[in-house]
């Protein structure tokens, strides 16, 4: 097991108030949680200080995932890339109030441009984004989702060359879309450890690897659905036994559709 494991939901368990949220978390034991912005946001900055101030006092990780349209890389400048810079700002001002460990979002699309070419522009309107963040004092950590488009920009070697590229730029992990886009072929500690290893060469040291884990459906290389844990293959024993190569904490996000599964996952990693 890493040396420290945080171990949570990509879903606010409630959104009744900071109280019940942190009550549901501690009920089913865990230490970590991802407030969701995928579809809007929904959560006030007094309702993210508040969280953040439980969950601080309580040991769990929070991190942010920003709303899916809050990608870099736009090949064109205009609505759509202002619409993203304004919801990646929103989000890393939720996750100041917060406390929270990082900002979660997408690395875009090659819209018929070269890998190399995508990831410059990525680079460089996280560059612009960053500058703004820093004049309102949000400038938080974020991390860059490994995708689970084949064809597409975000594969493991895409968001570590980003965060090579950016000292505030952490790759995020994500096991389900790389068991998809490889065919299945995670099913060994080896290919879980191969990728931890290109993340913790270009996170700074001391912060956690950022994980998301569920079981997954795919075709043709390309996710489908996130499923209950055992309905596919991906197991988390190989991911435990690969955390455990490692001295550098980890925060593991489980994405799965149901909270048995998220329990079921929890205790075989031991967190």
């Amino acid at each position: 097991m890493a040396r420290h494991l945080h171990f949570g939901p990509a879903r606010v368990p409630s959104r009744d108030s900071p109280a019940a949220a942190l009550a549901a978390l501690l009920e089913r034991e865990l230490t970590a949680c991802e407030i969701d912005f995928e579809g809007r946001f929904w959560m006030d900055y007094d309702f993210a200080a508040e969280l953040g101030e439980l969950c601080a006092a309580n040991d769990i990780a929070l991190s942010v995932h920003a709303p899916i349209a809050g990608f870099m890389g736009h090949a064109e400048r205009g609505k759509k890339l202002n619409m993203a810079i304004g919801m990646l700002d929103h989000s890393a001002g939720i996750a100041k109030a917060a406390g929270a460990e990082l900002v979660v979002f997408h690395p875009g699309f090659l819209l018929g441009r070269t890998r190399e070419d995508a990831i410059d522009a990525v680079v460089v309107q996280l560059g612009e984004l960053r500058e703004r963040l820093e004049a309102k004092d949000r400038a938080v950590p974020f991390g860059i989702e490994v995708m689970g488009r084949v064809r597409e920009l975000g594969s493991i070697e895409d968001v570590c060359e980003i965060a090579s590229r950016l000292d505030w730029v952490r790759p995020v992990v994500d096991f389900a879309h790389m068991h998809a886009t490889s065919d299945g072929a995670f099913l060994s500690e080896e290919p879980f450890a191969a990728a931890l290893e290109q993340a913790d060469a270009v996170i700074e040291p001391g912060a956690p690897f950022h994980v998301h884990f569920s079981d997954i459906q795919f075709a043709n290389r390309n996710e489908t659905k996130h499923l209950p844990y055992g309905d596919g293959t991906l197991r988390a024993e190989p991911l435990r036994d690969a955390l455990g190569r490692f001295e550098r904490p980890a925060t593991v996000i489980s994405e799965s559709p149901t909270a048995e599964s998220t329990d079921t996952i929890r205790a075989i990693l031991g967190a």
